[in-house]
């Protein structure tokens, strides 16, 4: 069994985080939960947890493996098309599982995040942070410039120009592209 995350993409917001769980693979479709890169489905929860820092206070089981692909095909329908009402209405629907408690600790006012099933906790995190990527910055959730890419990101650059998903990868195929393009025109 692998241990390594196969993902082009990590390091996301826990949102982009989770749609970056389908990706191209030498033009193929892959999904980290679909039981391939020798992981079973939980499995892949498992390391998906493990890399968006969430392992600790979520267990990688059938139940919520279940209710984090609800809120994967939730995000990917908001984020596809922010105006479109029965994709806020999916997202909304894994908020329901749900809330955010105040607390007064020794450090002062902070929050802890509820669930009426500790099986929602990883979906409505991920849809808990789109939101506060919509709260913050929602012009700099970004779709790959690359047609042949899907994966997101949360552009973080100075100028908010960022156009690829990774520079390394899809960055320099359109460069070379580019490049050829001028070359063969010669």
């Amino acid at each position: 069994m692998t241990t390594v995350d196969p993902r082009p993409l990590t390091g996301e917001p826990v949102a982009l985080d989770l749609l970056n769980t389908r990706w191209m693979q030498e033009g193929e479709p892959a999904d980290l939960f679909a039981g391939a890169f020798g992981l079973t489905r939980v499995e892949g929860l498992a390391l998906w947890l493990e890399s968006a820092g969430l392992a600790g206070r979520f267990r990688a089981d059938a139940p919520t493996l279940v209710h984090l692909l609800t809120a994967r095909e939730a995000l990917a329908r908001a984020v596809a098309d922010p105006a479109d009402e029965s994709a806020r209405a999916l997202v909304d629907a894994v908020l329901e599982h749900g809330r955010i408690r105040p607390t007064l600790s020794a450090e002062g006012p902070g929050e802890r995040a509820e669930f009426d099933d500790p099986t929602w906790g990883p979906a409505w995190t991920a849809a808990r942070n789109y939101l506060e990527l919509l709260g913050s910055t929602p012009e700099r959730i970004r779709k790959c410039g690359s047609e042949a890419c899907v994966l997101h990101f949360h552009d973080t650059s100075r100028n908010g120009t960022r156009r690829w998903c990774s520079m390394a990868a899809c960055g320099n195929r359109a460069k070379a592209s580019r490049h050829y393009a001028r070359t063969r025109e010669r």
